[in-house]
């Protein structure tokens, strides 16, 4: 055989597989979607930064536009988005291959708390916008919402703390199909081993028929199963303990399995109307039907594990998103980063929660999540706490977006 050949088909075998199961749940899981897979997904790789290859035919995900296309851009407070950028700087600045970043970073640095006549300035003569665009030509796309929550926990298992959060299992496998194949980076698949083999790791309802057997990997107990599962879906919050302290959870890995709506499964049972079926109707729904919760949870195949980050005690301060540096409330989103870049500023166009007032303002793409999939979409951070709980479970809108981008940094 020639040398070759093996490579190839490595790669066919891989691609068909990438292809079956492409859709399966990746870092935080996304609110108000869904990544639609098999029913009988195997062992499922990550999805938010797959190999998928648009039709030869699409439209270029980037199109250059000028400022006078970015409706409200002269309106906006852009002094409010500069230190979001900041920390973006503080990620980009330190990868060598992108030097037209580390040159509009190094300047960004020297302007010590600018106007927001002097952000605009800096943006409109180091930066060239793009309007993102999805295959089909159209411009527009979904924005939705997400937040950090505050839930009530223990140490320690003892009523009202029995829901265990979960840490990374010990036998949970994740291999990087990019180290064998480049153009599979960033997929990924999940498993264990079982006899040799790599099988699919357990499910939501086989992890929390089992829970004893993870006692160490148990971080904390939480009050709340229903609250412990949105949790899941946020992928980072915060739990308030006993003596008053709070630790702050971020995301760790996955289990490997699709993420499913169980919002759109109580619509598809007529328990409640698509209208209803928002983070506050899903929990309105459960207070009423306490005995139904967890068999409605594992409904949703996918588990997310977590791991403890430092807390500094500023109810300001977000977590830290997938680029690595903490999220600005109202000023940092998640987006697919295939097609768009973490870290680059965006101007995002569309509308308040429930509402048709404009949301027009300088945000930066800070993060990732596994509903969060297409060219133009984008999920809102709000912050942290109930107020901004119920901003991101009621949005669901339409908008554009603009990457900002330095010259030379856009795909050719």
């Amino acid at each position: 055989m020639h040398k070759s050949q093996p490579r190839r088909l490595l790669l066919i075998l891989v691609t068909l597989l990438a292809a079956l199961l492409s859709a399966c749940a990746t870092t935080r899981e996304g609110a108000s979607g869904a990544c639609p897979a098999p029913a009988s997904c195997p062992v499922c790789p990550q999805c938010a930064a797959g190999a998928a290859v648009p039709p030869a035919t699409a439209s270029k995900p980037l199109q250059a536009a000028r400022w006078s296309d970015l409706p409200g851009w002269s309106e906006d407070d852009l002094a409010a988005a500069w230190p979001a950028f900041l920390q973006s700087c503080r990620a980009l600045s330190s990868r060598p291959q992108w030097p037209q970043w580390q040159a509009v970073c190094a300047e960004a640095r020297t302007l010590n708390g600018p106007t927001t006549a002097a952000v605009r300035r800096f943006f409109e003569s180091r930066f060239q916008p793009w309007l993102m665009t999805n295959p089909d030509g159209t411009t527009k796309g979904l924005v939705t919402g997400y937040y950090e929550p505050l839930l009530r926990g223990s140490r320690t298992r003892g009523k009202p703390y029995l829901s265990p959060v979960l840490g990374v299992p010990a036998d949970l496998l994740t291999i990087d199909l990019g180290t064998v194949l480049p153009d599979l980076k960033n997929l990924r698949l999940r498993g264990r081993l079982q006899g040799g083999k790599v099988v699919p790791y357990f499910s939501r309802a086989e992890i929390s028929s089992h829970e004893q057997d993870y006692a160490d990997r148990t971080l904390l107990y939480v009050d709340d199963p229903v609250e412990l599962f949105f949790l899941q879906v946020q992928g980072s919050g915060r739990v308030r303990l006993p003596d008053g302290s709070t630790v702050r959870l971020a995301y760790a890995d996955q289990n490997g399995h699709p993420y499913q709506s169980i919002g759109r499964l109580l619509v598809e049972r007529g328990e409640l109307t698509l209208d209803q079926a928002s983070m506050p109707g899903i929990k309105q729904w459960a207070r009423a039907n306490p005995s139904r919760v967890n068999e409605l949870l594992n409904a949703n195949p996918s588990y997310v594990f977590f791991r403890e980050q430092p807390f500094k005690g500023n109810e300001g301060d977000g977590p830290s998103g997938a680029l690595g540096v903490p999220l600005t409330p109202e000023r940092s989103i998640a987006v697919d980063a295939r097609y768009l870049p973490l870290g680059a500023p965006v101007f995002l166009s569309t509308s308040q929660p429930d509402s048709a007032t404009a949301l027009r303002r300088l945000v930066v793409a800070q993060d990732t999540g596994g509903a969060i999939r297409g060219v133009v979409r984008a999920d809102f951070f709000w912050g942290f706490g109930a107020q901004a709980g119920s901003q991101a479970g009621r949005m669901k809108q339409q908008g554009q977006m603009w990457v900002l981008l330095p010259p030379g940094a856009a795909p050719k």
